[in-house]
């Protein structure tokens, strides 16, 4: 799976030849570190600005001062500039001055050459920079917000929103970025073909590897670490949870995002036979994820579609076996002794998939915990990636 750089640069980096190389990036998110609730867009920016060092590019990182549950962030400084790396700097703005105003003045006082805007149906961090901020390019991060599973949550809301952007023109002003070249199709599905669209994949945490849990054939411990809410499918995880014969443990950690949704896994949770145990384990802070991570077998998280999924590369690195759909970028786990894709909504597929690491004993299932660990490390080139955002922020152009 490794990251190819599109036709699109080529055509970018000519427009742009007069351009110094730029030197400061803007980026306005809703939420930041210490936040993670949101997931992964948070970690997919937190893993990009840790991977530059000061003397290539200085970021500032607009966001909220809370997590997407609203809980107010601990330990950072709100309403000013605070360092949260030797070349980055974070505005944790409170709910107060959330202002127009306020992200206006300090958008252009870091006299920014790009802004980068991850997400598209946020005003205050999203829609306001494009329209009030200045900076010589400016990109929208769609972050898997145009994939069609993520669409067809509240559909209607979100035609009425695309719809005004397309009158508005901003998809001809600005440059769209993508993390691969399917997610670069969807933009083009929504936006046309005319949109500009550059690819810059995910850069992803590493976990240290994690030692084999003790497999008995007939017994596995399964994990999901995920926001709760339909596009996760945990209650298809249930459903083929309840035909299964073996004795299956299923933990289930992250923040609920649908209440209404986590009801209904609720009530699948109450009917599950003897055999099964499922366990709701509440919020997991990341620091905790690795040594959470050595307690199970198996990592299962059929996605409707994933961006990226740091939760499975983590789960991947750490030496632990994903069963996944194919929406996402981790496709061929099976030949790679690696996990097992399935369809998303196919409940005997799910099933089967994990009454296969079930029936495993220990000797055959090291073999796939290798094989997730060496997975991760074949996926992911860092050398690339970083030639894919050097490209994207226009870095040492002449």
């Amino acid at each position: 799976m490794k990251l190819q750089s599109p036709p699109h640069y080529s055509l970018f980096i000519t427009h742009h030849s007069s351009f110094i190389p730029l030197t400061t990036v803007f980026i306005s998110i809703d939420w930041f570190h210490p936040a993670f609730k949101a997931g992964g867009p948070i970690q997919s920016i937190a893993n990009l600005v840790n991977r530059y060092g000061a003397a290539e590019v200085n970021f500032r990182i607009f966001c909220s001062n809370a997590d997407l549950d609203g809980t107010i962030n601990e330990g950072v400084v709100f309403d000013e500039w605070c360092n949260y790396n030797s070349h980055t700097q974070v505005w944790y703005a409170s709910k107060k001055r959330q202002s127009i105003s306020v992200l206006k003045r300090e958008m252009n006082k870091t006299r920014a050459d790009v802004m980068f805007v991850i997400g598209i149906y946020s005003w205050h961090f999203n829609l306001a920079p494009l329209l009030f901020g200045r900076a010589r390019i400016k990109i929208i991060s769609v972050r898997g917000m145009l994939h069609p599973g993520a669409l067809s949550q509240k559909p209607l809301k979100k035609k009425i929103y695309l719809a005004i952007w397309k009158l508005a023109g901003i998809h001809r002003r600005y440059c769209f970025h993508a993390t691969d070249a399917q997610e670069q199709d969807y933009i083009q599905q929504v936006f046309g073909k005319q949109a500009t669209v550059l690819i810059a994949g995910n850069y992803p945490g590493v976990l240290p590897f994690q030692q084999v849990v003790k497999k008995t054939p007939g017994e596995l411990r399964m994990v999901s670490i995920a926001l709760i809410s339909p596009m996760k499918n945990i209650a298809l995880v249930l459903e083929a949870l309840a035909t299964c014969k073996q004795q299956v443990m299923y933990d289930i950690y992250g923040p609920v995002k649908d209440e209404g949704y986590w009801q209904q896994c609720l009530i699948k949770i109450g009917v599950m036979p003897a055999n099964i145990t499922v366990r709701c384990q509440g919020v997991l802070a990341p620091a905790k994820i690795a040594s959470t991570l050595s307690d199970y077998h198996v990592f299962i998280l059929p996605s409707r579609s994933e961006n990226f999924g740091h939760a499975i590369y983590e789960a991947l690195s750490a030496g632990r076996p994903v069963i996944t759909s194919h929406h996402t970028p981790f496709n061929g786990l099976y030949e790679q002794q690696a996990g097992r894709n399935i369809t998303a909504e196919n409940i005997p597929e799910i099933s089967r998939a994990i009454a296969f690491f079930g029936d495993m004993d220990s000797t055959s299932f090291e073999k796939w915990s290798k094989g997730a660990n060496e997975y991760s490390k074949k996926c992911i080139d860092p050398s690339q990636l970083k030639m894919q955002y050097d490209r994207l922020f226009g870095i040492n152009f002449t």
